[in-house]
């Protein structure tokens, strides 16, 4: 650490990965030289306080309405930090656990986490005990803050816990709940004064195999992510109105629904379920301007907006997968609306390749997002020249560092963070994403990207979801299998097969064309609703 700690529990710093294993963090912008001490709970929120705009409209709630300004949001955040540290005993360095929907309330215990110098482990409501477990063993969590609602599970996995000494329930009327405790307590708080580097969010990834990894981010990283993508891709101002879908326990979500309206002093309209038939109507209502959500979700709305009043939507932001064309040319047929697309990750924390409205792409992620650098690389770790497909390595000011994880030599080499993409750059320096490593298909000598054959599949007007992998073939190693919801009033079968398969033929390359075709009721997917190609792969290897 460059400048000293202010955590008294270490663990964090104890299990960083070696110094060797990290990537290289690059500050090339004016507005990323950061001071050596800094708590981003003072840049995100006490600074417009301090500034006098303590009035403005904050986070408001989607499921009643009910509106907290900014100093309204702070004086909760105060009061439940005091709870953490008065009542409960955190101190600085402590994994604070936060489980709950999209709520005003998580908003401010994820602001009091921060304000306490402690580190906030937020975790998808869907999640069961036993994924709890595994988050809470890996990151030896010691305190929980939890929606009420949702004690089931954290309370099944608090049996196999130690670590875990205090459980407070939120939007509880009990006289040891959340708001009771706080309800006593001081509306002022003394940020601890944290050092840059001092982690601050410990962010699981979503849609794993196996064994959850904690990816850790300081607070430089929180302000570093609010200072590239947004200003120089979204441009929000302070008058935009956010809302979206992703969870603020995903990094998209926290980023898109809670650090970015508040860097620019905007608002945030946080719903508590945020499916298509809900967002649309929620858009309408609060007349939402910015709306952050993922590619299937627009797909879903396409087909309803006629129905709502979105007038005053301005930017549409997509991003958890790849983007298909014809999901762009289906929202923008509805909305008049261009998508700015991009890609980010857990471990990168947000986005780092995206565009703007006026230079989108249809089919390309977009460029290098200023503060970051890309690149593809091949086997042998060569940068490879346009049109090649090769490993996407991207460098900032953010970058992977996982908690005791030995898997951190695979995220990053030569100080590139590899994100686990297949991509090509197209002749124009786009970046054009081709499949993840793990879903390029490898059919009679040929590689075939799955997403690719689902841009085709999608486009065809029968097609309402669909996902693509390979499966064992004798004769040809692999081949093309897909996955198919049809719209409604359309009937499965061999005849519906063949027209499908010919169509994906007389769109892209004909070797690309799915051999097998299965049709389904739904596809699975993740809470953040990222499609699960892995758990497709382990249903047809059984």
């Amino acid at each position: 650490m460059s400048s000293k700690s202010a955590h008294i529990d270490t663990f964090a710093n104890d299990h960083l990965p070696p110094r060797e294993q990290w990537p290289e963090l690059i500050f090339e912008l004016p507005e990323l030289q950061f001071p050596e001490r800094m708590n981003c709970a003072h840049e995100l929120l006490d600074r417009w306080i301090a500034a006098g705009q303590g009035g403005k409209p904050c986070v408001v709630a989607g499921a009643s309405g009910e509106s907290w300004s900014y100093a309204e949001l702070q004086a909760e955040a105060n009061r439940i930090a005091h709870v953490l540290v008065e009542d409960l005993g955190v101190v600085p360095g402590n994994r604070v656990l936060l489980r709950g929907a999209n709520t005003p309330q998580m908003a401010a215990c994820w602001f009091a986490i921060v304000k306490a110098g402690a580190i906030a482990v937020g975790t998808m409501p869907l999640l069961r005990a036993k994924e709890l477990t595994q988050v809470i063993q890996k990151a030896r969590i010691s305190h929980a803050l939890c929606d009420e609602r949702l004690a089931e599970e954290l309370a099944k996995a608090r049996e196999q816990c130690p670590t875990l000494r205090s459980v407070v329930h939120y939007r509880s009327t009990a006289a040891d709940g959340l708001e009771a405790l706080s309800a006593a307590k001081s509306p002022s708080f003394t940020n601890v004064d944290t050092a840059a580097e001092d982690c601050c969010i410990i962010a699981f990834t979503s849609g794993t195999t196996g064994q959850p990894k904690g990816t850790m981010h300081n607070h430089r990283d929180v302000v570093a992510a609010c200072r590239c993508w947004p200003p120089h891709c979204l441009r929000a101002v302070a008058d935009d109105v956010f809302i979206g879908s992703p969870p603020l326990a995903f990094t998209f979500g926290l980023g898109g629904l809670l650090l970015f309206p508040l860097s620019v002093g905007a608002s945030t309209v946080l719903l508590e379920q945020a499916a298509p038939d809900v967002l649309l109507p929620a858009i309408a209502k609060y007349r939402a301007t910015v709306c952050f959500t993922a590619p299937t979700s627009y797909r879903a709305m396409a087909a309803q907006a006629a129905q709502h009043d979105l007038s005053s939507l301005r930017k549409c932001v997509s991003a958890g997968e790849a983007l298909p064309a014809a999901t762009r040319k289906l929202w923008k047929d509805a909305t008049g609306i261009e998508m700015i697309d991009g890609i980010g990750s857990t471990e990168m924390l947000h986005i780092f390749i995206s565009h703007d409205e006026s230079n989108a792409k249809p089919g390309a992620t977009g460029k290098a997002v200023p503060g970051y650098r890309a690149c593809v690389l091949g086997d042998e770790g060569q940068v490879l020249p346009a049109g090649q497909v090769g490993r996407l390595a991207v460098m900032g000011p953010t970058g992977c560092r996982y908690l005791d994880d030995e898997r951190q030599a695979n995220y990053v080499a030569q100080g590139w963070n590899l994100t686990g993409d297949a991509y090509l750059l197209d002749a124009d320096g786009y970046f054009v994403y081709q499949a993840r490593t793990d879903d390029m298909i490898i059919s009679g000598g040929y590689n075939i990207a799955g997403p690719e054959v689902e841009s085709a599949l999608l486009a065809h007007p029968a097609v309402a979801e669909c996902g693509v992998i390979g499966v064992a073939d004798e004769e040809r190693g692999q081949i093309v299998k897909a996955f198919v919801v049809l719209r409604e009033g359309r009937v499965p079968g061999s005849e519906m097969a063949k027209a499908l398969q010919d169509y994906v033929k007389a769109t892209i390359a004909p070797y690309k064309y799915p051999r097998a075709i299965e049709f389904r009721a739904a596809l699975p997917r993740t809470e953040t609703g990222k499609l699960q190609r892995f758990r497709l792969r382990q249903e047809s290897s059984t």
